[in-house]
């Protein structure tokens, strides 16, 4: 029978007494409203070691599991979505140094990211190929002791303020993954202004022209960066399931106080059978995307890494973080469009998870890929 350990039940309670101490909610009001990264709350997660718990111990991970980091991420989250969803890719692209990564440059750049001193991101993504890693458009290229990258990515989490990026670049007949750091020289940064949802944390274009680094900023092998980026990938999609979790918990945490506090024709809402019948069908999406969001971190951490259980996770999260915001609205009425019930806000992130790392549609094609296998 799966349970949490008693060391996971604790991770998981100093998460929600963490949350529920220092997420002020007119302050988060105001941070959303002003696309402003929660620095203070950041730095405080780090000095609490909930950056990277899955990440080694050497350089100031948690030296734990995934499992680990889903629980933290989804209270986290379960209290306020936005600022969840900043501190789940506050360490983005951190997972590529510390598996690839050569020794120097974890211990160059690990312990900033992981003690909340630097900000990370993986820039993968380039607006002609879509969620295809394959079509690098682009460019490393090898003069003397340097790389010479020009190109441009798309889509960065934490563009602008990131410390570096892992970019994944085309490397003569394959791809490689570099770190360029953010202040070299040829790197510039076009902002994309406020999106729908997750405005705490900051996206952008990402332009290199003839950006130079050294060789050594090679993470991994040489022709290897397509598959470190899928596996990263599909690591990254059950951190994304997390937050979605967290998210659809949080607004059937807010949905529920307000159903049994109105009354309506002298009985509460929460005593109405179209009521109950609403808050039935959330409570079972709710479990079982917990099911299997716990399922992929469980295996993640058993060394059986599963890509297609990763794409469930994250699209069956997603789906449930959707669903159940859009009912919590609906039970809310008028009052679920306003920005001080929050449950909006649910409705905004949950829909920008969604799009994160492949919209419903790619992880469809993954599982159908897996499902059916190879066609003679």
């Amino acid at each position: 029978m799966f349970a949490f350990t008693k060391a996971q039940q604790a991770i998981r309670k100093a998460a929600k007494d963490f949350a529920k101490g220092e997420l002020d909610k007119e302050t988060i009001i105001q941070w959303e409203k002003d696309g402003a990264f929660p620095t203070e709350v950041w730095e405080k997660a780090a000095d609490l070691g909930f950056l990277g718990m899955h990440l080694p111990e050497k350089y100031s991970g948690g030296g734990l599991g995934m499992l680990d980091s889903v629980v933290t991420l989804e209270e986290i989250c379960r209290k306020d979505s936005t600022v969840g969803v900043a501190l789940g890719y506050a360490a983005h692209g951190a997972e590529c140094l510390a598996k690839w990564g050569s020794d120097a440059l974890k211990e160059a750049f690990l312990p900033k990211v992981l003690e909340g001193e630097m900000l990370s991101a993986g820039a993968f993504g380039e607006s002609r190929r879509g969620g295809d890693l394959s079509a690098e458009a682009v460019t490393a290229e090898k003069e003397g002791g340097e790389w010479v990258i020009n190109g441009q990515k798309t889509y960065v989490p934490n563009g602008g303020l990131a410390g570096f990026y892992i970019v994944l670049c085309k490397t003569g007949d394959a791809a490689s993954l570099i770190l360029v750091e953010a202040d070299r020289t040829g790197l510039s940064v076009e902002g994309l202004g406020r999106k729908l949802g997750g405005n705490m944390t900051p996206t952008a274009n990402i332009a290199f022209d003839k950006v130079r680094v050294p060789a050594g900023n090679l993470v991994g092998e040489e022709g290897k960066g397509l598959a470190y980026a899928k596996e990263f990938t599909a690591e990254n999609k059950i951190l994304l399931a997390a937050q979605a979790l967290g998210t659809a918990f949080g607004a059937y945490d807010r949905m529920m106080e307000y159903v049994k506090g109105r009354e309506q024709f002298g009985r509460k809402l929460a005593q109405f059978q179209v009521s109950q019948h609403k808050i039935a069908d959330m409570a079972v999406k709710i479990e079982l995307s917990a099911l299997i969001t716990y399922k992929a971190a469980w295996v993640r951490d058993e060394g059986k890494m599963d890509p297609t259980l990763c794409s469930m996770a994250k699209m069956t999260a997603c789906r449930t973080a959707m669903e159940v915001s859009a009912q919590s609205i609906q039970l809310f009425g008028g009052y679920g469009f306003m920005t001080e019930y929050e449950v909006e806000r649910s409705y905004r992130d949950a829909k920008t998870l969604e799009v994160m790392a492949g919209a419903a549609a790619v992880q469809k094609d993954i599982i159908a890929q897996s499902a059916i296998g190879r066609i003679r």
